[in-house]
């Protein structure tokens, strides 16, 4: 498997990650161990979870999704094989999400108490926190990468000016700067990500790990009608998907499938995969199919005709 190297950091990782947000939410522990052994098992090498994962869940409270990758890695004996991306900052419970330096101490032992492990290789502060200054949030991630509790540091959904100003704190305070960026990105939803944001951490060498890679499932071309929508957990959140730019995109996938005598979703990972900027997409699953599905899409190759019919659609 050709890895990538991820930013400026040390950590080099397979084209494709393998989002833990299902785990202790619609893949049960038993579920959720089968598909991060077929995972790793393709070669494939790196884990994106949260705290919060899957706080929403009726009954739980954070941290499930963790616990279930913690408790797999104690039992495979494979810590050392695999690339654990996990953030911090959403609502845990405290009412807002929270960047502090006295909340993050606290958060990141919870985190790697439930990892069951002593070091984070790549941390993430998950949504800016407008009351914390980012030289106090960087100050707190230099303290947990002295004591090597943190290997790397970075930041999800910023904006290209966020980005700027927080790389701007930590060259004039000389404190750690975020190398990997977590925005969302996918063939529909790319306004956020495309234009100054991509430029600004190609200029940059930042690593950029996609999430909602297959914009919540609609890219897998199983939702193609109000009728598909009570398929899945996720359906509520895919209506807004259904028009006919929506439509357009499911065509152009459809047809680059057919060329390739692939599934939607493998088109839609591997065109992300391709894209300038990005160094790996997020994916999760819930059924073995599925994580076999994923696999496949790293070693699909699209030709530029490909990228450009896709391209054209989702413009």
């Amino acid at each position: 498997m050709q890895k990538r190297r991820l930013g400026r950091t040390d950590l080099f990782i397979a084209p494709l990650v393998l989002g833990g947000n299902v785990f202790g939410w619609t893949a049960d522990e038993k579920t959720s161990f089968d598909l991060l052994d077929r995972f790793v098992g393709a070669g494939l090498n790196a884990i994106d979870t949260a705290d919060a994962y899957s706080r929403w869940v009726p009954g739980n409270k954070g941290g499930e999704s963790e616990t279930i990758i913690g408790k797999w890695m104690k039992e495979r004996g494979n810590r050392d094989q695999v690339v654990v991306v996990t953030k911090v900052g959403s609502d845990m419970g405290q009412g807002h999400k929270d960047l502090s330096a006295a909340y993050i101490e606290k958060a990141v032992e919870a985190s790697l108490r439930r990892l069951q492990t002593d070091a984070i290789d790549l941390y993430l502060s998950h949504w800016p926190d407008p009351t914390t200054p980012y030289e106090e949030t960087l100050g707190a991630y230099e303290k947990l990468l002295a004591k090597g509790k943190v290997r790397h540091i970075g930041c999800s959904n910023l904006d290209a000016g966020q980005l700027r100003a927080a790389l701007d704190v930590a060259s004039l305070r000389s404190l750690p700067r975020y190398e990997v960026l977590q925005p969302e990105y996918n063939l529909y939803d790319r306004s956020s990500f495309d234009g100054p944001l991509r430029d600004l951490c190609v200029a940059e060498d930042i690593g950029v790990i996609t999430y909602f890679s297959l914009a919540k499932g609609f890219l897998s071309g199983k939702y193609r009608g109000e009728a598909d929508l009570g398929q899945s957990e996720r359906g509520e959140d895919i209506g807004s998907y259904l028009n006919p730019r929506g439509m357009r995109i499911l065509a152009a996938l459809d047809a680059v499938s057919a060329r390739h005598s692939a599934k939607p979703a493998e088109v839609a990972l591997a065109w992300a995969i391709a894209r300038p900027g990005v160094t790996a997409p997020i994916a999760s699953a819930t059924k073995p199919s599925q994580m076999d599905s994923l696999i496949k899409a790293v070693s699909l190759k699209l030709t530029s005709d490909d990228m450009a019919e896709l391209d054209k659609a989702s413009g």
